[in-house]
């Protein structure tokens, strides 16, 4: 064991190992003397070194020098560096997911959590409140101050503030992650989910940003994290869920403006995941099994505190957490899959890479299709007989694929879906078709369902084939905009469900 004597003069904590302190708490000089006199007495032990925990916001950092003079073989062990140390972190929408993930990243290093988020009381669906998550805060080794939020509620943002700063002194870093979503078309889009898209997400950053900024200002190294997208302007991101693209953006702009109003003053950059999260949220919108398609919420709480450890130079940036995690050396990210070597969901607002195998693959299925379909036509009359004969009896991959279905089809699908569903598909072999899962017994074929549908699908009649063989997931063709899905959601689920089981036999 080897006693830190001296501050200044960087006494060996063992053979050729050199350290020195640094105090980065502005306030004053009497708490670094405070510190200076806690450091005499550290023991640094083996195997394992003892916490400490001050009384005001200080941390400070290890630094070692002169790594050739350690010795070979065993040697005293170092301290982990915390980085966040007696920092405050004021986080919205903390009580679970993301936002609960990036609280343990930094409780680990002692930091002090303001969570801040509506759930007080167990939610019938959803885990965790403000209190559980406390719990866990101070399980991990952070200091955690629950605080009953709803960022629509701006005097509610205030008050939370004011107890933060009287509670722990100040506030360092705001993580503005509580958001809502609605994946739904104009049409379909209730005036109230627009107005708490709008009210959460743009208004609730903006607001409680402009809350947190005059005591951010006040911190040495503060920080801003808006969990939102870079802003891709591609129209296939607006036109299935036009008002929740406008609403994330929103948060991307606060990111884009006050980057800039506050440069030199406080950092402002904005995080968002390549993959799909798995979250209460993502089950609710994806359904069972969609876990296998996603990272975990540690990916982003890594990514996040490497954000928040850089200084505040570092600013104005949108921020892709693999990319940014890959430039930090890591190499292995099997360790975020929730089911390692599964495919993994892209998240929304990233252009991915066009799969030109499928495309080969489709462009061929289209040529096959109309090559036949050409030696059956000849002259305009045969063409109008061959027309009018397919409309009544539809043939290729498409018609198929809905005869498999109708074979298929068990009254247990019937009981446990209970909806109708009509597809619009584009292209060869298109046109209006059906699967009836509410009717007794069931049926799927060409043209409109004999009862009205609950759940309109748009797409290309090549993706729809796809799709129902299993090389297309229903979640990526509607996130990445080959798919439009009109009316109840919760069904278009349901229907996916069934695709799981169906693929083996298409």
């Amino acid at each position: 064991m080897a006693v830190l004597k001296d501050l200044h003069s960087a006494t060996p904590l063992g053979k050729g190992q050199r350290a020195c302190f640094s105090c980065q708490c502005s306030r004053s000089l009497r708490a670094f003397d405070a510190l200076h006199k806690l450091l005499l007495q550290i023991n640094f032990g083996f195997p394992d070194t003892t916490p400490v925990i001050l009384p005001c916001r200080i941390s400070f950092s290890l630094l070692f020098s002169s790594p050739e003079l350690l010795p070979a073989g065993p040697h005293l062990p170092l301290p982990r560096l915390r980085k966040l140390a007696g920092c405050t972190l004021f986080i919205t929408g903390a009580s679970r997911g993301i936002g609960k993930a990036i609280a343990l990243k930094a409780a680990k290093d002692g930091a002090n959590i303001v969570i801040a988020a509506k759930t007080a009381e167990p939610h019938p669906t959803l885990p965790g409140t403000i209190y559980t998550a406390a719990e866990e805060i101070e399980a991990a080794g952070g200091k955690a101050l629950p605080c009953v939020v709803n960022v629509r509620e701006e005097q509610q943002i205030i008050n939370a503030v004011e107890k933060a700063v009287k509670t722990f002194g100040g506030i360092d870093i705001l993580v503005n992650n509580a958001s809502a979503i609605s994946l739904t078309g104009t049409l379909e889009t209730a005036t109230k989910k627009v107005n708490l898209m709008m009210d959460v997400n743009v208004r609730g950053t903006y607001l409680t940003s402009k809350a947190c900024l005059p005591h951010l200002r006040k911190s040495k190294n503060p920080h801003i994290l808006n969990l939102s997208p870079p802003m891709n302007l591609n129209p296939m991101w607006f036109k299935n869920h036009c008002a929740y693209t406008i609403s994330k953006y929103g948060m991307s702009m606060c990111v884009l403006g006050m980057a800039e109003e506050f440069r030199g003053e406080v950092a402002v950059n904005a995080l968002w995941p390549k993959t799909a999260i798995h979250t209460a949220a993502m089950d609710m919108l994806g359904g069972a099994g969609i876990e296998k398609q996603c990272r975990k919420t540690d990916i982003l709480a890594d990514a996040a505190y490497c954000i928040l450890t850089k200084p505040k130079t570092f600013t104005g940036n949108f921020i892709i957490d693999e990319v940014l995690l890959r430039e930090e050396g890591v190499k292995d990210f099997d360790v975020y899959a929730i089911a390692p070597g599964h495919p993994l969901m892209p998240d929304f607002f990233l252009d991915v890479e066009i799969d030109t195998t499928a495309m080969k693959q489709e462009r061929y299925g289209a040529a096959q299709e109309k090559k036949l379909s050409g030696s059956q036509q000849e002259g305009a009359d045969g063409a109008k007989v061959k027309t009018e004969s397919a409309a009544a009896e539809p043939s290729g991959p498409v018609a198929e694929t809905f005869r498999v279905i109708q074979g298929a089809m068990t009254e247990e699908y019937v009981r446990s879906t209970q909806g109708v569903f009509q597809f619009e598909l584009s292209g060869d072999g298109g046109g209006t078709w059906y699967i009836d899962l509410k009717s007794k017994g069931g049926s799927a074929g060409f043209g409109k369902p004999p009862v009205t549908a609950d759940v309109v699908m748009s797409m290309s009649s090549a993706d729809f084939v796809k799709m129902f063989t299993g090389k297309l997931k229903p979640t990526l063709a509607f996130m990445s905009g080959k798919l439009r899905i009109k009316g109840n959601m919760a069904l278009a689920i349901k229907l996916e469900k069934m695709l799981s089981q169906l693929s083996s036999k298409l």
